[in-house]
Order: structure tokens, then C-alpha cells, then sequence
């Protein structure tokens, strides 16, 4: 393993940046699967219809849409430790703006104000997975997976927490309030942990600090500017990439998967089986729990298997498991489709992550294009699934995710790694 600092043992560090980057995902999967735990008590409230949640989803996605282009440049200029916690604040904000809208009835406001909340959402997604990625290449081993499984297990607690607020009859205001500031707090302490932020400064200038704050007098200023001209760059180039594109086009499909699920799975069991509130965030949980230990297991199989092979059968369960829920007459077989489901979901994104960051040089800006494809999918596909659902029910809404699932099956050889040539002066590059 490399030499991270000249501060304490190498293992040491990476290992505690493992740990803190473990605590980062899961408290951005608590953070939005509380807020979709509570959707139905929203909807009843306010007695809003599918497609008017649609749109609601739909205007607060924008400001995801917005920020995740610009986040490989504020990550390459802040560092990810400075990233996250301030996106972490950003979406805590926001979401208590949101519980102000929903006190005085305003779906305009709201939808507003959770664009501000999905902004930070997804500055706050796109700077973990990047720590995520710099980890992964410090083990030396396919560990994303687990870090997402990290993710998914804070959205099961999230939804569980959610339901048994909603059995309880606690106020949606203050079951969300109070999960949004024990977010802040907590990724505040985890980014202190964060590996030391690589410097990109030319020669002669000085270097960012390990957290990210950048450096000191003149010489760090221009070495943070140095950052952010190149970022702008960088993350322009990537626009034109093909290998980038496809691996974006793989994750689009993988982000309305999971996305879909998200946000209409707990409603769609409610509507198509007459159960209440509470057992519709189950069923929700019960994906959840299916994604989580399959991207427990995926770090396993990935390093067996490859990529390419591991995540063509996890696309033909999605398709099966999506067919099963829609199609099902009976509670049982659309639970064993949720199952098969949240096993078919859970790799493709953390793969696309680690795939877009192979070359840790242009990690950022690629990352950056990868994440805007595939979460615009992830926020923007299934509120648009709920302007249909007003036509064809929820459930069968839902079968328009096999297209992408059919057509990433095409595009899964863009997520093998790179072969490593050497150049001229004795560096590597991928090829």
C-alpha cells in the first residue's frame, strides 16, 4: 500500500477513512429514505394525487440536476471532507424549509425548497463517492459496493425509523427536523477522517491540507485556483468521452431502478394491495434490506467474477424481479419480485462509480458526468412515472423501467477496467 502521510501509520489512516467514509454514505441513505418514509402521510395531508407528487419530485430534482455538474469542480476546489459537510448542511436546511412549506400547505413552496434539499443531496453523493473511490484504490480491492451497501443500510433505517414514526402517529415535522440535524452532526465528525486531499498545485506552489481547506497565504490561493481552472476543464472533457457516456448510460438505468423503487414502491403496494401506511414502508424496507446484502455480498463476486459478468446477471434479476411486482396477483409473489428487485439494483451504481474513477487523475470531472447522467435518471425518471401512473395505475408504470434495463445490458462492457499502458516519460495511462 502506498504511503498516505508522513503523520502515523498508512493502514491506519486509510482504515479510518474507510470507516468515516462508511459513516457519510449511510447517514445520505438515512437522510433520504426519511424523507420518502413519510411521502404517504405527506400525500394524505395534503391530499395530493400521483400526479401532483410527480411534480413535486420532478421540481425538487432540479436542483440535483443543477448542482451535480457543478460538484466535480467545487469537490477538485474544496476537497471532499469541506464538500460534504457543507452539502450535508445545505440539505438540512432545505428539508427544514420543506417542513415549513408542508406546515402552511404550500406544494409551490416545497417543491422549492426540496430542490434546495436535493442539491445538497447530490453535492454531498457525488463528494462521498469520490473519497470512496480514493479508498478503494488505496485497499486495493473492489470495496464500493460496500460503501453503497453503507447507503442502503441507512435508507433501511431511515424507512424503518419512518414507519414505525408513522405508526406511532409522530409528526412528520419532527420525526424529519430530527433526523436532519443528527445527520449534521454526525458527518461533521465523520469528515475529519477523510484521506488527506491530493494536491494539484504546480510546482512551487502550496499544497491542500489534509481536510481539504486548501492552503495558506498567496501561494495556497493560487494553488486553489490552479485546482478549480483545471477542474473546469477537466470536467468539460469528460463530456466527450465515450467510455464515460457509456458508463453514464449503464448507471441512467441503474439509478431508475433503485430511484423508481424509492420513491413509488411504497405507495404502489398501498394502492395495489390495500395495505396501510406502515406496511407500505415495509415492503420499501424489505428492497432496501435485498439491495444492502447483495452489495455486502458484491464486493466478494466482483473480485471473483469481473464487473461485466456480475452485473449482466444482476440486470436479468432486475427484470425479473420488476415483472414479478408488477405482474403479481398475490402479495407474496410481488414481495419475492421486491426481493429479486433490490438484488438486481444494487450494483449497478456502486460500479459505475468505481468504473468512472479508475484513473484517479481525471476521477473527479468523470465522476461528475457519470453522477449527473445517472442521477438525473434517478430523480427526474420516476416523478415523471407518476404523470403516467394518472393513465395506467402505479404498478403498471412501473414496467417502463425494463426498457433501460434492456438496453444497459448492451453498454455493461464499457465498466471493465482500462488496460494500463505506459507513456514516454514512465507514467501510466489507461487505454
Amino acid at each position: 500500500m502506498s504511503r498516505i502521510d508522513s503523520k502515523g501509520s498508512p493502514h491506519t489512516s486509510v482504515r479510518a477513512a474507510s470507516w468515516a467514509t462508511v459513516t457519510v454514505f449511510a447517514l445520505n441513505g438515512f437522510v433520504f429514505a426519511s424523507w420518502l418514509s413519510r411521502l404517504p402521510a405527506i400525500r394524505d395531508d395534503l391530499g395530493l394525487t400521483p400526479s401532483t407528487i410527480g411534480l413535486l419530485l420532478l421540481v425538487g430534482s432540479l436542483g440535483s440536476v443543477i448542482a451535480l455538474p457543478l460538484a466535480g469542480t467545487v469537490v477538485t476546489r474544496w476537497g471532499t471532507a469541506r464538500t460534504v459537510a457543507g452539502a450535508a448542511l445545505l440539505a438540512s436546511v432545505g428539508l427544514l424549509g420543506v417542513m415549513i412549506a408542508f406546515g402552511a400547505s404550500s406544494v409551490v413552496a416545497m417543491a422549492a425548497l426540496l430542490a434546495l434539499t436535493q442539491a445538497g443531496i447530490a453535492a454531498w453523493d457525488v463528494a462521498m463517492n469520490l473519497e470512496g473511490t480514493r479508498v478503494e484504490q488505496a485497499l486495493h480491492r473492489a470495496i464500493m459496493p460496500a460503501y453503497h451497501a453503507a447507503f442502503s443500510g441507512g435508507t433501511v433505517f431511515g424507512a424503518g425509523l419512518g414507519a414505525l414514526m408513522a405508526h406511532l402517529g409522530v409528526p412528520v415535522a419532527v420525526h424529519l427536523l430530527g433526523a436532519a440535524a443528527l445527520a449534521v452532526l454526525l458527518v461533521a465528525a465523520a469528515v475529519r477522517r477523510f484521506l488527506p486531499q491530493p494536491s494539484a498545485a504546480p510546482e512551487g506552489h502550496g499544497t491542500a491540507d489534509s481536510g481539504g481547506t486548501g492552503g495558506l497565504g498567496d501561494d495556497g490561493e493560487a494553488a486553489n485556483a490552479h485546482r478549480a481552472g483545471a477542474g473546469a476543464r477537466a470536467a468539460l472533457a469528460a463530456w466527450l468521452e465515450p467510455r464515460t457516456l457509456l458508463i453514464g448510460l449503464m448507471v441512467l438505468s441503474a439509478a431508475l431502478t433503485e430511484g423508481a423503487a424509492n420513491d413509488w414502491l411504497t405507495l404502489a403496494s398501498i394502492d395495489a394491495f390495500g395495505l396501510d401506511n406502515s406496511q407500505g414502508a415495509l415492503v420499501l424496507a424489505v428492497f432496501l434490506v435485498a439491495m444492502t446484502a447483495m452489495r455486502l455480498v458484491g464486493t466478494r463476486l466482483l473480485d471473483a467474477w469481473g464487473r461485466v459478468l456480475v452485473l449482466r446477471v444482476c440486470i436479468a434479476a432486475a427484470l425479473l424481479g420488476l415483472l414479478a411486482f408488477t405482474l403479481a396477483p398475490v402479495p407474496w409473489l410481488a414481495i419475492i419480485g421486491v426481493v429479486l428487485w433490490g438484488i438486481g439494483a444494487a450494483l449497478g451504481f456502486p460500479v459505475g462509480m468505481s468504473a468512472a474513477s479508475d484513473e484517479p487523475a481525471h476521477a473527479a470531472a468523470r465522476l461528475s458526468v457519470v453522477s449527473t447522467i445517472g442521477y438525473t435518471a434517478f430523480l427526474a425518471g420516476p416523478p415523471l412515472l407518476g404523470l403516467l401512473a394518472e393513465h395506467v395505475g402505479l404498478r403498471h408504470a412501473l414496467l417502463v423501467i425494463a426498457v433501460p434495463l434492456l438496453i444497459s445490458l448492451l453498454v455493461t462492457g464499457a465498466a471493465r477496467p482500462p488496460r494500463v499502458t505506459a507513456t514516454a516519460d514512465g507514467a501510466t495511462r489507461g487505454s
